[in-house]
């Protein structure tokens, strides 16, 4: 594929000229959606900004939406489904309260039932809903 660049600081958008969408233009979509929005979580009485590949899962506890990121958990105020929205290419939901970052699992393990438990980098594990399991599959490549 052809392409070219042209850098003209007196524009202040970013126009992509392209014959289809396609995963390339997927990813520069995250990518600039991730850029322009940014993600704050709270422990405590702070604020911290939290950077989208950095957070290794979003999940719900007690009705509340948290991140976490290098073992610590932050409290955010947007709803599961919108970072599943807002990622789709870095994360993959595994179960109805939880998505989490492609690129920190770890590790999977089968149990004798038939579950599958998703390992992440930083420790925490939950497993992989029956109703997810084929999107988690065919988006790791099993």
């Amino acid at each position: 594929m052809k392409y070219k660049i042209v850098v003209d600081e007196s524009l202040d958008e970013l126009i992509i000229y392209t014959p289809r969408k396609n995963e390339l233009t997927d990813r520069i979509e995250e990518l600039i959606s991730n850029e322009e929005s940014e993600l704050l979580g709270y422990a405590g009485s702070s604020a911290v900004k939290l950077e989208p590949k950095d957070v290794s899962c979003f999940y719900v506890e007690d009705g509340r939406v948290f991140a976490r990121c290098d073992g610590n958990k932050y409290a955010v105020k947007e709803r599961l489904y919108h970072f599943e929205q807002r990622f789709p290419l870095s994360f993959v939901k595994i179960n109805q309260s939880c998505i989490v970052n492609v690129d920190s699992i770890k590790r999977f393990e089968a149990s004798i039932g038939g579950a599958l438990m998703v390992t992440l980098a930083d420790g925490y594990r939950d497993y992989v809903s029956r109703r997810q399991l084929k999107s988690v599959k065919k988006r790791i490549g099993f």
